[in-house]
């Protein structure tokens, strides 16, 4: 991975608007995530491929490196 690639991420519930720092894997995906405040779980929207690109602020480490690189890609 390059340095440039972020490996925090703000995940924002839909709703009810709490907000989590989390560290993202980079060797792995979260395809549930279950907002802390509310118990509702997260899923990722369709054509998303992890809840961080979903509901985050930064998105998934292998998103990251494909818009680095210019080359399409999905996390998992």
């Amino acid at each position: 991975m390059t340095e440039s690639v972020a490996l925090q991420s703000t995940l924002t519930c839909p709703q009810c608007q709490h907000q989590k720092r989390e560290t993202m894997p980079t060797d792995a995906c979260w395809f549930f995530y279950e907002c802390e405040s509310c118990a509702t779980v997260l899923r990722p929207m369709q054509g998303h491929c992890c809840v961080f690109c979903s509901y985050g602020d930064v998105a998934c480490p292998p998103i990251q490196q494909a818009d680095e690189s210019g080359e399409g890609t999905s996390c998992c």
